[in-house]
């Protein structure tokens, strides 16, 4: 049962209830017990209604948020340890040092410009860009290849929330006058990307995925839009994103996996994973607060980075949790994701949490002697393993690795509720929730968890970022551990691709390769991704999308509701 003061804190967070309502409240209750039928009696005498669904979410949610409170409270904290979160001064910006923005590709060979549209169209940036560098492809005629399939296939995965199409004209036609003149800004020099609808563009609308700010025009752009501007990039499209960075479902409807339509491309960077994979944008960025990155990446069959934390500004962006959100790259290649991710890194004086460290590309490691972490299989052999024989053709060295257990994970991701709860405050209390997915009944109970308790998530966070860093000191990186939940809470850096697919039903499902490396130690990860990526080769296949655009015109093309772990629930901002 919950106790008064339990109760009252969730009412008053939430917006409901009135001091008539809580003396009424006590009058019907028991000795600190409060139960359904307290609150309709209540409500009776007070003349406050609350729907049959309010009441039982109520005492629902508060129950569940208790019982992790509950587990975390058996962890033993030492008084030195401080939680995971950092404050300083405002009263002068941080100084910006200048970042070194010189990554190459790997291989500098201009290959012959393809002969279909299709062709051009599911290159990687580090091809399209050498075809603009030398004149054999401009950046108008890229913008309108992608333009085209954008406006094609776009409504059927339901990816597209808006298109910039005359914002992408003007900057493709400034960027074939200045590649003609010589001026070559890199890599990035005219190829078209999109852009997660929660990453503000001064002038366009950035609805984070809910009706409420369908028509709002953004009064800002965030620092990475601003980057990919000053690169050279072409804004082509604004691409959904679950309602407040939630899973795949948005005003629009469910976004579809490009490998198979019928089911969702999971959250919620969904727009940007599918819309890179059907080759409708040449590159895009996505965010992730609990795996909203690597988790549609995965689904897709997308190559995305999730940097060290702090590594990308997130200022002009949506936030969902400040301690965890990040931003990162989601590609066809991890090289593009190495690309892409020199041109958004560094301090900008806006976010706080952003320092700047060096970044190279290529980044030259010796594969011969690297150590590798792993995890056994319970059921397969590692001599049976393909991801296992896969590093020991490259010269590895494997080391058994184990993942700290002693702190529970499930508990902390109320450090997320918590925080999103916070931000979106207002909007709650106003009523404003309509196409928020679970997130209402999240928020609501969010409200009632203590300062006490969120202080405590957050130090028991400082404590498994100790020792997560301690499980992998004698190792230069780990493959395929299903640290997913663990370093989004210790913000180590992860890069995924694909390392095959199966048939599943009409389609094809992806098998992962994750990465995930020491903090700041990006350039490594992205370098050892990106070597198994050649071996792989997976990331060369793309899906086949006419066959399903039949079905879907057809109206044949069902939408079957899927169950969402916890990972696809709780995703963020990502």
């Amino acid at each position: 049962m919950l106790d008064r003061r339990q109760l009252f804190s969730v009412l008053a967070a939430s917006g409901i209830g009135s001091s008539v309502f809580h003396r009424a409240l006590i009058a019907s209750a028991q000795e600190n017990e409060i139960t359904v039928d307290n609150l309709k009696q209540a409500e009776w005498i007070s003349g406050v209604e609350l729907t049959e669904q309010q009441r039982e979410e109520i005492l629902r949610n508060v129950k569940q948020n208790e019982r992790g409170n509950q587990t975390l409270r058996k962890v033993k904290l030492s008084h030195e340890t401080g939680p995971a979160i950092h404050f300083r001064t405002l009263s002068k910006r941080p100084k910006i040092e200048v970042v070194e923005r010189e990554a190459m590709t790997t291989v500098s060979v201009v290959r012959d410009l393809p002969e279909t549209d299709l062709e051009i169209a599911f290159l990687p940036v580090s091809q399209l860009s050498w075809l603009l560098r030398t004149g054999k492809l401009t950046s108008v005629r890229l913008t309108e290849i992608y333009l085209e399939r954008l406006k094609k296939y776009g409504p059927m995965l339901r990816c597209v929330v808006n298109l910039t199409e005359d914002l992408a004209m003007q900057q493709a036609h400034d960027a074939d006058k200045e590649l003609a003149a010589g001026k070559y800004r890199g890599h990035l020099h005219g190829v078209p990307w999109g852009a997660k609808d929660l990453i503000d563009v001064e002038g366009y609308p950035t609805t984070w995925g809910i009706p409420h700010y369908k028509e709002r025009i953004s009064e800002t752009t965030a620092t990475v839009a601003k980057r990919l501007e000053q690169a050279g990039a072409v804004l082509i499209a604004k691409l959904s994103l679950g309602a407040l960075a939630m899973g795949d479902k948005w005003f629009g409807g469910m976004t579809r996996s490009p490998w198979n339509p019928r089911i969702g491309s999971s959250g919620s960077s969904a727009g940007s994973a599918a819309a890179t994979v059907a080759g409708l944008v040449g590159f895009s960025l996505g965010t992730e607060t609990l795996g909203s990155i690597l988790s549609p990446a995965i689904r897709c069959g997308a190559s995305g980075m999730r940097p060290t934390f702090g590594r990308v500004s997130r200022y002009g962006c949506m936030p969902l949790s400040w301690s965890m959100d990040k931003v990162g790259p989601i590609c066809r290649s991890v090289e593009d994701c190495a690309l892409v991710f020199d041109a958004i890194h560094g301090a900008d004086g806006l976010d706080p949490t952003v320092s700047s460290f060096d970044f190279n590309w290529p980044c030259r490691i010796k594969l011969a002697g690297l150590r590798v972490g792993y995890k056994k299989s319970s059921t397969t052999p590692d001599d049976e393993r393909e991801d296992l024989k896969l590093i020991k053709s490259l010269g590895c060295e494997l080391v058994e690795v184990k993942l700290p257990t002693e702190i529970p994970l499930r508990a902390l991701t109320s450090i997320i509720d918590v925080e999103g709860a916070s931000v979106f405050d207002q909007l709650l209390r106003d009523g404003h929730t309509e196409g928020w997915n679970t997130w209402t009944k999240t928020f609501r109970a969010a409200q009632h968890i203590s300062a006490v308790d969120y202080i405590r998530f957050q130090r028991a966070r400082t404590d498994l970022m100790y020792l997560f860093e301690k499980a992998i000191a004698d190792v230069d990186v780990i493959v395929n551990m299903r640290d997913l939940v663990h370093t989004n809470f210790t913000g180590h850096p992860s890069v995924v691709c694909p390392a095959g697919y199966q048939t599943s039903g009409e389609g094809k499902s992806v098998t992962p390769f994750v990465v995930t490396g020491h903090l700041n130690d990006d350039s490594r990860v992205l370098a050892f991704a990106h070597a198994c990526q050649r071996k792989l080769d997976a990331n060369l296949s793309h899906p086949e999308l006419d066959s399903w655009l039949e079905k879907f015109e057809a109206g044949t093309l069902d939408e079957p509701e899927e169950k969402e772990d916890m990972e696809d629930e709780k995703q963020g901002n990502g």
